[in-house]
């Protein structure tokens, strides 16, 4: 489907996207030697997703967006995260090497949601950003998020007939993983260190009958080469296992990238009868041992990081960001240019 819809955001920028589904992303978990583990991803949209990388401090007040009926809560931890047109933060490490990341799922069907009920509800725009908030691992995160203390919210995207609907990834310093879905309005949790990989589709228990069925088959021998989800989850699930085992990080860095890369979109490629096939904006890997979050964006040249030995995460600190979304190039470490700026407001009810 070829229409474009009018989505407003926050900031009153108003965006013309695709209709139909609009991410098409992969994620995937290294595991090296000497409790070396990365995760990366890429950010696949219909059209450009400006991005720029903020740094959190603890000690914020948060709100989950939705009213009067909103959970609220104080970050425990600082976090760095990526930013979806500053309404959103779909991508993060915060301090204790938690990494979260919101990848589309077209089969999600959240709970609803009642304003004056019993449960508050947070927004789909924050819900990444309340685990990196709360969580040092991903066996603290499924503890408290399997009690379902909040209803996800989601909405029409402004302008539109289509609901936001995403599943939730975990990852921690450990190799520790889980992917939470809503699948029929009830929480799915999937834990386990083994799920390394995931994309946008279809549900995690058939992405893991896709590894089941492919870990008969050499990947010496035969890998799916399309941009489908299954076959980038066959790609990803064979080479986050190849590439070279080390405890060495600029090496483990380039090898998670290759990987990103490998099962990234082209830029500009587009088939209107598969439109969750969409090309690659950004990409993340996160160092969980080193503390690292290195970003790429397509349209740039060059990888930036911020060094989390350079930022400060104590509380009363200021929220500070770095601006990307109007293709500022930075290359290498950052945190030099990193602006002390007001937080955006995740985009709610």
């Amino acid at each position: 489907m070829n229409a474009k819809l009018n989505i407003l955001c926050i900031s009153s920028v108003v965006v013309l996207i695709a209709t139909n589904d609009l991410h098409a992303c992969t994620r995937a978990v290294y595991k090296g030697p000497m409790q070396t583990v990365l995760t990366g991803r890429t950010m696949d949209f219909a059209i450009d997703i400006p991005a720029n990388l903020w740094v959190f401090p603890r000690g914020m007040e948060r709100s989950g967006e939705v009213g009067e009926n909103s959970i609220r809560w104080t970050s425990r931890y600082g976090s760095v995260v990526a930013s979806s047109w500053d309404i959103a933060a779909p991508d993060g490490m915060n301090e204790k090497g938690l990494v979260a990341n919101l990848l589309w799922l077209v089969q999600s069907e959240y709970p609803d949601f009642e304003p004056e009920g019993d449960r508050p509800g947070l927004t789909i725009a924050a819900w990444a950003q309340y685990a990196l908030d709360h969580f040092a691992t991903v066996a603290e995160a499924v503890e408290a998020l399997s009690l379902e203390p909040f209803v996800v919210v989601t909405d029409f995207i402004p302008g539109t007939d289509k609901f936001t609907t995403v599943h939730l990834s975990l990852s921690d310093a450990t190799g520790d993983s889980a992917i939470f879905e809503y699948i029929d309005g009830e929480l799915v949790i999937h834990h386990s260190s083994d799920y390394q990989v995931m994309t946008n589709d279809p549900v995690y228990e058939e992405q893991l009958a896709i590894r089941r069925y492919w870990e008969n088959i050499p990947g010496t021998v035969f890998l799916p080469g399309t941009n489908r989800p299954s076959d980038r989850f066959v790609r990803a699930s064979y080479y986050i296992h190849a590439i070279p085992q080390t405890d060495n990080p600029h090496l483990a860095v380039a090898s998670v990238f290759s990987v990103m890369r490998n099962v990234s979109v082209p830029y500009g490629i587009s088939n209107p009868d598969q439109p969750h096939i969409s090309s690659t904006r950004w990409r993340v890997v996160a160092d969980q041992k080193n503390l690292v979050y290195y970003f790429e964006n397509i349209l740039t040249p060059n990888v930036v990081w911020l060094d989390f030995e350079n930022l400060d995460f104590a509380a009363e600190s200021p929220v500070k960001m770095l601006k990307l979304d109007e293709g500022e190039v930075y290359a290498g470490e950052a945190s030099d240019a990193l602006v002390a700026s007001s937080p955006f407001v995740f985009q709610g009810l």
